[in-house]
């Protein structure tokens, strides 16, 4: 194939005969050496409707794999692991602008390493992960590597539903400084993207020494190229972590207009395998059972700024205690207050709303200067142009004019 080339797959089974036999082919989808461009990309889809094509999995190879790949969009497949230990995506080469869109993965529950979508030990940049469904992995998607040695890099991730994982529903790995530079990976600043999708966990995960967040991201490299690389997550919803936090973070962060539901902690900022630096978190709504949002660390000269959130915890609301750390103008209150602000915080889906009732989450305007370079700063969860005098996710109250809440793929904002 070459740049502008689609392939159409036909519905039905890969890898398997008639008779439902593996076949003796190399199984699943080896994408090396195409390289499409940014005009014209290399293009392999299933129909725009009706049934997906199914790649099987195979304990032997992992199902969709790339190496030395740019410009490649994987649209509207069925990728299933049948539980055999191998991994939906995964990298073998440096690969770049690559698109992940409208997939189903499931059958990656076999263990809490197996991975849905993975680019674990190649440094890897301009990934798009859009629109998929992820059930029941064991992780749903893991970008870099355990030991901070494959960059990840200038991703965005959006619109994804990632639920019932025995592990994280996504993670970023922390970054060492960087080597080598491949050709064409980004040494300047880059933000990656993690907006408008569902992060879920369920009475499957995994508990005690082996709990993780929903989500979890990671440090920038300490020093060189890539140091001043950050993360924009927002317009997300989080829900339910049976023991962990729903979300944990360090490096550079911004975190805003999300809304987190948990029995327990909801989120925390806290030295990992690097450093807490520039962080910023404001117009949440949390409602949790344990603590709401907890600041720790704080690498000298960086600052963490915790503001118009609306944080309603059993626990501790909001505790911010880096060396460079501060909280203001946030509405705090216990849990078991929550529906006295909210239209109904403390019930299940699909009558669940954290939506403002009216007057309640109103109040002064905020100076909103620090956090204009982020993208969509102004906009709240249902993508309203957001008037600062409100608190917390939503620019609003009364009825909720957007999205009633599920464990389903939010709607374009």
């Amino acid at each position: 194939m070459k740049a502008g080339d689609t392939l159409l797959l036909a519905p039905g089974n890969y890898g398997v005969t008639a008779g439902g036999a593996d076949t003796g082919n190399v199984p699943g989808l080896p994408i090396f050496n195409l390289n499409g461009t940014a005009a014209a990309p290399i293009t392999i889809t299933g129909p725009a409707t009706g049934p997906m094509p199914v790649l099987l999995g195979r304990s032997t190879h992992n199902t969709v794999r790339f190496s030395n790949a740019s410009h490649v969009v994987v649209r509207r497949l069925e990728i299933d692991g049948r539980d055999l230990g191998g991994a939906g995506v995964a990298v073998q080469g440096p690969c770049n602008n690559i698109t992940i869109e409208d997939c189903h993965f499931h059958g990656f529950g076999d263990d809490q390493q197996t991975v849905a979508i993975s680019t674990t030990g190649q440094p890897t940049w301009g990934w798009v992960v859009r629109r998929n469904l992820i059930v029941g992995a064991g992780t749903g998607m893991y970008f870099g590597n355990s030991n901070g040695d494959s960059p990840f890099v200038g991703g965005l991730v959006e619109y994804n539903v990632v639920r019932d994982t025995i592990g994280y529903c996504m993670q970023v790995k922390h970054q060492t400084a960087w080597g080598t530079v491949p050709a064409g990976m980004p040494t300047g600043k880059t933000t990656t993207v993690i907006r408008h999708n569902v992060f879920a966990k369920s009475g499957n995960s995994s508990t005690g020494d082996l709990a993780r967040p929903n989500l979890l991201v990671g440090d920038s490299p300490p020093t060189g190229a890539g140091s001043g690389n950050d993360f924009a997550i927002y317009g997300n919803f989080f829900h339910e972590n049976p023991t962990e936090a729903l979300f944990q973070g360090e490096g550079h962060i911004a975190f805003y207009a999300n809304l987190m539901v948990t029995g327990g902690t909801a989120l925390r900022v806290q030295t990992h395998n690097g450093a807490v630096r520039n962080v910023r978190i404001f117009h949440n709504t949390v409602v949790a059972g344990g603590s709401g949002v907890l600041v720790s660390g704080g690498a000298a000269g960086t600052t963490q700024r915790v503001f118009g959130n609306a944080v309603f915890a059993a626990g501790t609301a909001v505790s911010v205690t880096s060396n460079g750390g501060s909280a203001s103008d946030n509405v705090v209150d216990v849990r078991a207050n929550a529906p006295g602000y909210l239209g109904s915080p403390l019930s299940a889906m699909p009558s669940l709303s954290l939506y403002p009732k009216a007057a309640m989450l109103r109040n002064s305007a905020l100076d909103m200067s620090s956090v204009t370079s982020y993208p969509d700063w102004n906009r709240d969860f249902n993508g309203t142009v957001y008037d600062t005098a409100f608190r917390g996710g939503y620019s609003g109250e009364g009825t909720n004019p957007g999205w009633t809440l599920a464990i389903a793929q939010k709607p374009s904002v």
